[in-house]
């Protein structure tokens, strides 16, 4: 088992860190938690480190190294890009989150697809395009609109689903205006069915698989409006049981693993896969290097076990930490995003939030997650888009649901958006879906 008084250095300052301070807080394992920069709501669970950026990598790993940090846990994808693991591996501090080079499965969705291909996991058909009128030609000729991607680290938006081959050329031209010389995108066949995220813990070979999550992608209801970086999400789900998260850990995230160690860049930390399950069974969309946000949200008030001493287990290898940690979840948990007015473009900041108390390490069902906030002498105030989540648990997830909407109601923030749909269809009057995870003969 892991030592006791473990100094933990949580990454980041948005719901996801909150969500990670607050779990970690409560381990038998963690002595005390560190959040560099935090936010608004972190000193509720830990210390707050405002001036510490995680996109200085080598800042923090001098930082990691004087505070004797017994571990340090990346939240965002940017500092992952940015080589912060790297820097804290070469100051000899146990990382839980994958080099620049292993986190390209993230960071390149072109070179996600190439391991995809590798490996033979069932992945859409795409191409990679840096000429802009090549591309457009393509999407002319093309018999159905493709799927545009950017094939950077875009915050959860550089995906545009055209449901017409001149929304893909629009799409074209607001993507290639993005990007920086030489940046590809990628134009991917469109497929249907519904989607799910699959969680998994990863050191070198060793895979133990966490969980499933869904999460909201538009702004509004019924999945309409503007793509953003998540507005609510929900776990477990009722037609992707264990036994499905088991199979995708040992026939994606296993093979994926196998292939970045013999590469010789061996992948440590949390990766997701990104799956939908079509009518020829399932395939992976994307690969995301960390934890969701918001589905971490959801995820983490699942777990039972020591998180602390199951990601210093992936820092060093331990499978016998890592697979001795997490039990697997026997509640339910619903996650609603607010957000600013004028979100995802412009949103507006410095507006008072009330009655958005943040989620301290004994809380109930009842969890507040804050992501773009400050505190004030006179309460909290919004500081960008995704401003707080609310979690509800119960013993399924009607129960969470009506759960995590009473404190929703209860918010008082000029402008808020939120979505009020959030795990509607997973009720037991909503429609079901067909059968298990199966893959077409």
């Amino acid at each position: 088992m892991a030592a006791r008084g473990l100094k933990v250095l949580v990454l980041g300052g948005g719901g996801r860190e909150h969500a990670l301070a607050w779990r970690l807080a409560r381990d038998e394992s963690v002595g005390s938690v560190l959040i560099a920069p935090g936010n608004g709501g972190t000193p509720a669970v830990g210390r707050n480190v405002p001036a510490l950026d995680p996109l200085d990598p080598d800042a923090v790993a001098r930082f990691a190294a004087n505070e004797r940090v017994s571990l340090a846990v990346i939240g965002p994808e940017a500092p992952l890009a940015a080589g912060l693991a790297d820097a804290l591996e070469r100051a000899l501090v146990p990382v839980c989150g994958p080099t620049r080079a292993a986190a390209r499965l993230e960071t390149s969705k072109a070179f996600a697809k190439e391991q995809l291909r590798r490996a033979g996991i069932p992945t859409p058909a795409s191409r990679a395009f840096v000429d802009r009128d090549a591309a457009l030609d393509f999407v002319r000729r093309s018999e159905h609109a493709p799927v545009v991607k950017a094939d950077w680290l875009a915050a959860g938006k550089g995906v545009i689903v055209a449901d017409s081959r001149a929304e893909a050329e629009e799409a074209l031209s607001t993507i290639f205006g993005l990007a920086a010389a030489g940046a590809s995108v990628l134009l991917e066949e469109r497929v249907t069915g519904r989607e799910v995220s699959v969680f998994g813990l990863v050191s070198g070979r060793v895979v133990v698989p966490l969980g499933a999550a869904c999460d909201y992608k538009r702004l509004h209801d019924a999945d309409v409006g503007p793509n953003t970086g998540g507005m609510g999400a929900y776990s477990p789900v009722p037609w992707f049981g264990r036994g499905a998260v088991e199979q995708v850990a040992a026939e994606v995230l296993e093979p994926i693993a196998w292939q970045l160690a013999r590469a010789g860049t061996p992948y440590r930390g949390v990766l997701y896969a990104g799956m939908i399950i079509t009518a020829d069974g399932p395939m992976v969309l994307e690969f995301n290097a960390r934890l969701g946000d918001p589905e971490a949200q959801v995820l983490l008030p699942l777990l039972g076990g020591d998180l602390g001493a199951a990601l210093l287990g992936v820092a060093s290898g331990d499978r016998a930490l890592m697979e001795g940690a997490i039990r697997p979840p026997a509640e339910a948990a619903v996650g609603v995003v607010i957000a600013s007015e004028g979100y995802p473009d412009r949103p507006t900041e410095e507006r008072p939030i009330l009655g958005a108390e943040p989620a301290e390490v004994s809380a109930g069902e009842t969890l507040c997650y804050h992501g773009a906030t400050r505190r004030t002498k006179d309460g909290y105030v919004a500081t960008g888009g995704r401003v707080v989540t609310f979690v509800g648990r119960g013993i399924d997830l009607p129960a969470a649901r009506s759960t995590a909407y009473r404190s929703v109601a209860g918010v008082e923030l000029t402008g808020a958006q939120y979505r009020t749909d959030v795990a509607a269809r997973e009720l037991p009057t909503a429609p079901q879906p067909g059968g298990p995870l199966t893959r077409a003969a």
